[in-house]
């Protein structure tokens, strides 16, 4: 399979299309009030004395909560704790949303979340419950607290683009989920998941954000669609399991998998910190100024996004900037608050 047949497929994985539907909303987004950190990262930001609360939700995908109730309820806590991760934040306190027929599956659900609360160590404080519904369904919010926030809008050109992957797993099937997780020590996911808010207080990354269901492709173009920037990668220094086809890795959703932007001289304490725990973690490409996604395998060199000329999420190009002398987020006036 050349290059350009590989993007072209992963181009139409429906993790990607997901993720696109959220365009669709954003020009509904009311304006942020002044101070705020915009919409479009992994959560929410809010001011704090010291540092930022976070605050973020995930809803499930229906086929995904009806095949595997446990695993989703798993997921319900380890996708939101990763998100406050990626922000560089600690995780407080999760509420669920539970819909069912009956009560079986729910059960299930309520025992995957039990069960990686107690291995994540964060707290299951309250939720919705309703087992008079038509099919069963979840979301899941969470509260995190952030130091120092990690933030999608702040990769710079002329950074260094990191991928972090524990490949210390496999596949749960029948969907590309890379489980790293369920079957880990306790101690062992809560010091991992403790590396992202050590990296944002060493300040050792600007930008990270957590490898979602659009794959690592399509969430690299998110986080470069709020910074209003571009990046080449070489594909084959992406950290990748043995006997996994590129065209489903990269169409597949670790347990724990991060990209960050940072400065090139921070590149080797940060890759340490997460080998020091056993987890891959390589410098994968760059970060440039043109607003495109570019791929390189060997003599191959091949275009994945054009944020000039297409969005994923509706932000539009130069949504936002960063204010270089204050290192801060300044909003362009011309395009509407993203979602």
């Amino acid at each position: 399979m050349s290059l350009r047949q590989l993007l072209d497929q992963v181009y139409r994985h429906a993790g990607i299309a997901h993720k696109r539907d959220i365009s669709v909303l954003t020009p509904y987004m009311p304006a942020l009030p002044t101070g705020l950190h915009p919409n479009g990262d992994d959560t929410a930001a809010l001011p704090h004395p010291y540092g930022h609360t976070l605050f973020a939700i995930e809803g499930f995908i229906e086929e995904f909560v009806e095949h595997d109730p446990w695993f989703a309820g798993w997921c319900g806590v380890m996708v939101n704790v990763s998100d406050i991760a990626a922000m560089g934040g600690r995780p407080n306190a999760i509420v669920n949303a539970i819909w069912d027929k009956g009560g079986s599956k729910a059960e299930l659900l309520m025992q995957g979340m039990r069960d990686a609360a107690n291995a994540f160590g964060v707290s299951i404080v309250g939720g919705h419950t309703n087992l008079r519904a038509n099919q069963t369904q979840l979301a899941v919010a969470i509260l995190g607290h952030a130091n120092n926030v990690l933030s999608s809008f702040a990769a710079r050109p002329g950074q260094a683009l990191v991928a972090a992957i524990d490949l210390r797993g496999k596949y749960r099937p029948p969907f590309l989920n890379w489980d790293a997780a369920t079957f880990a020590p306790p101690e062992r996911l809560r010091g991992d998941i403790s590396l992202l808010s050590e990296i944002a207080d060493k300040q050792l990354a600007s930008a990270a954000k957590d490898i979602s269901q659009a794959g690592l492709l399509g969430t690299t173009v998110m986080l470069l669609e709020c910074s209003g920037v571009g990046a080449e990668i070489n594909l084959n220094t992406i950290p990748r399991p043995d006997g996994v086809a590129w065209s489903d890795w990269l169409c597949s959703f670790p347990s724990f998998g991060y990209l960050l932007a940072t400065d090139h001289a921070n590149v080797p304490e940060l890759l340490g910190t997460f080998s020091g725990r056993g987890i891959c973690a390589a410098e994968i490409g760059r970060i440039v100024r043109e607003p495109m996604l570019n791929l390189r395998d060997g003599d191959e060199y091949e275009t994945f996004w054009n944020l000039n000329s297409s969005s994923l999420m509706g932000l539009g190009r130069g949504a936002y900037r960063v204010d270089e002398t204050k290192k801060s987020l300044t909003k362009q006036e011309d395009y509407p608050c993203p979602l």
